[in-house]
């Protein structure tokens, strides 16, 4: 279609008669209609066409965040900066993936000039935590545990303030762009890193982010774990997927639509976590 029969199609949504079959037009155009919605939306005074082609647009990035995701999942979910960024577009569209990826390339740059080849892990991860948690002073967001914002990593990185798997997701980026043998690990109510060190004999230990980097042992993790009246579970100790760490994330965002009571937000992210999880569901807890 050309632009001109485009914006006349758009305009037939203002007749009642004729806009279902309109809309369904719109939709089967996809995303590439949106710019061509949001011109209409700022011509227009009239608000309730203002609030329909806001729910189109919304409609029509929510397909295409759908479609980006189960790609994400069917190539291996193997950048899982790819898979956090997807899960920030469901709030901010127009998030930029080059810049995000610049953020973290930036702290690894920082990391890296202050990195000597014969340190030892437990200096490598002071230097990690001197980084992140001193000098850009990321932190816990306390205050507002269950803000979506928590889960968005563009929103993270602006406000330095996160949750304990949005921060643990950066500080695991930035180390396995330093070669550093890091992984994400899925405790209930809390998300930890592990640092494996390739030295025979070394012994693995813990990170928690929500702390500043706290190095704790695998006896601190059993001893949180029996805490929680749990039975011991490899889960709990070792090392998880990139796909496991995103739907976490998006288990995390849905509990906090449902705390602000957003039943409609809370519905879709549910949508977005079966494409992830559909034939190996997961148990795992907000953290």
């Amino acid at each position: 279609m050309t632009n001109k029969e485009i914006k006349a199609l758009i305009s037939l949504l203002d007749d009642p008669e004729i806009a279902p079959q309109v809309h369904s037009e719109i939709q089967n155009l996809g995303e590439s209609i949106i710019p061509f919605l949001e011109e209409s939306w700022e011509e227009t005074l009239d608000a309730q066409q203002q609030q329909r082609l806001e729910d189109l647009i919304h409609h029509l990035q929510f397909e295409g965040l759908q479609q980006r995701l189960r790609v994400w999942r069917e190539a291996g979910a193997t950048d899982l900066l790819e898979g956090m960024w997807l899960l920030n577009t469901y709030q901010y569209p127009d998030a930029d993936f080059q810049a995000l990826n610049r953020a973290i390339e930036q702290l690894r740059f920082e990391a890296w000039t202050l990195m000597r080849p014969e340190m030892h892990p437990a200096d490598q991860v002071q230097v990690l935590n001197y980084v992140l948690f001193r000098s850009h002073k990321f932190a816990a967001n306390t205050q507002h545990f269950h803000s979506p914002a928590n889960s968005m990593l563009q929103r993270v990185i602006e406000t330095k303030r996160g949750n304990p798997l949005a921060l643990c997701v950066i500080y695991l980026l930035v180390a396995q762009r330093l070669h550093l043998p890091v992984f994400g690990v899925n405790l209930p109510n809390l998300f930890v890193l592990t640092f494996r060190p390739e030295q025979p004999g070394a012994v693995p230990f813990y990170l928690n982010c929500y702390n500043r980097g706290l190095v704790l042992s695998r006896t601190d993790i059993a001893h949180y774990v029996s805490q929680l009246n749990l039975s011991p579970n490899d889960i709990f100790f070792e090392p998880c997927s990139n796909l496991a760490i995103v739907s976490r994330a998006l288990r995390n965002l849905q509990m906090s639509f449902e705390k602000l009571q957003e039943p409609a937000k809370a519905t879709e992210i549910a949508q977005l976590l079966e494409i992830l999880t559909e034939e190996a569901p997961e148990d795992e807890e907000e953290g």
